[in-house]
């Protein structure tokens, strides 16, 4: 059959038909696998289909309501099924409901162009879907404490950080409220990160991945709790070690990710640094774990919550001083001046000081090589 013949009589709407097709199969697949489900792959599959056959239909027509009439059709079968079927263990299939509906929005959307979309969400929904018993013993694990955390983060970047203005105030124009809240956030965020993985994952994993974890959440408290671990108890003293090295190298690697996130252009020149302090931790931490033995049990840092609008506040109002006295003692002291302010901050702060430090280096008030030497001081 030539190609011509089939121009203008809807094989060239083949393609969107597949793809919901294959949605509907990789949704229903999942839900073929749950015996309580009233739904399964055939369904999925049909559904899916359905819904980019009336938005063709709707469009063809030019009248939304066809659509909706589908979406309206759906719903009500799916009730009809569980009115008629009661649900086993008392459980009333709303998941399933749910992706019914969605499996039929989705389909829809590949009509109007939104393949790309459509097939991610159901990507999406699929892993839902399939992850329930990991999800659940996930919000079992995780206390008040750590819900609050997750709901603070979520203040201060998505209520706090929008109503900030973006401009430059005060001496040197080194204060922007948006800027620094910004680093606020991103220092906060990979901290939560750490601090939420160090309470799901404990001491279960050993101490490579609680140093790293700790290393997130808050290096100095992991550095102070293993030290007095190791202190006068030859058994943890290796394995402490092992943990405050592997935490001083996440310290070095979360520079490395902040210096290409806010400063891109001072990279290649602290990359040579930080590389050496990591290959040196390295070192050191493979030499104490060959030399570690069966150890007592893993001690879990207890840090604080660092989305806490208090900790996230004394780190903002920490990173303005810092930077603002780097830009006064740079500019009376010349170089001399920001390398005694890195030491100083250094030794309770290194992300201040170093957020500071780039923050200067891209308003052009400092040099990449000056940049790269106060945060060298400041790990010291």
């Amino acid at each position: 059959m030539e190609t011509s013949l089939l121009q203008n009589n809807g094989i060239e709407a083949l393609p969107q038909f597949l793809t919901s097709l294959a949605i509907g199969l990789l949704i229903g697949l999942e839900r073929e696998r749950n015996p309580s489900a009233k739904a399964g792959l055939r369904t999925f599959a049909l559904v899916a289909v359905f819904g980019t056959l009336t938005a063709l239909l709707s469009a063809k027509l030019g009248s939304p309501w066809l659509l909706i009439a589908g979406l309206l059709t759906v719903a009500s079968m799916i009730v009809a099924a569980y009115i008629k079927v009661p649900a086993e263990e008392n459980d009333p299939g709303t998941t399933t409901m749910v992706a019914l509906v969605l499996c039929y929005m989705l389909g829809a959307m590949v009509w109007y162009d939104l393949a790309k979309l459509a097939v991610m969400l159901a990507i999406g929904i699929t892993a839902l879907l399939y992850f329930k018993p990991e999800l659940r013993g996930l919000s079992q694990k995780l206390t008040r404490r750590d819900l609050v955390a997750v709901l603070q983060f979520a203040v201060l970047t998505f209520i706090v950080l929008p109503i900030l203005p973006d401009r430059s105030f005060g001496p040197y124009n080194a204060f922007n409220p948006h800027q620094a809240w910004l680093m606020v956030v991103l220092i906060s965020g990979i901290s939560l990160a750490g601090y939420a993985a160090l309470h799901v994952v404990g001491a279960r994993y050993g101490a490579p991945l609680l140093g790293f974890f700790g290393g997130l959440a808050s290096s100095t408290a992991t550095t102070m709790i293993y030290a007095r671990h190791g202190k006068g108890n030859q058994a943890m003293l290796n394995l402490a070690a092992s943990v405050i090295v592997i935490a001083g190298m996440v310290v070095l690697l979360r520079l490395l990710v902040v210096s290409a996130a806010v400063a891109y252009g001072a990279l290649p020149g602290l990359l040579p640094v930080l590389a050496g302090g990591l290959l040196s931790g390295l070192a050191v931490a493979l030499y104490n774990w060959r030399k570690m033995g069966k150890a007592a049990e893993l001690y879990v840092p207890e840090t604080s919550n660092p989305a806490e609008l208090h900790t996230a506040i004394g780190f903002g109002l920490l990173y303005v001083i810092v930077l603002l006295g780097s830009a006064w003692m740079a500019d009376i002291a010349g170089s001399q001046g920001l390398y005694a302010v890195a030491l100083a901050s250094g030794l309770t702060d290194v992300d201040a000081i170093t957020l500071s430090s780039l923050r200067l280096f891209n308003l052009g008030q400092l040099s990449e090589q000056q940049t790269v030497t106060a945060i060298a001081l400041a790990v010291l």
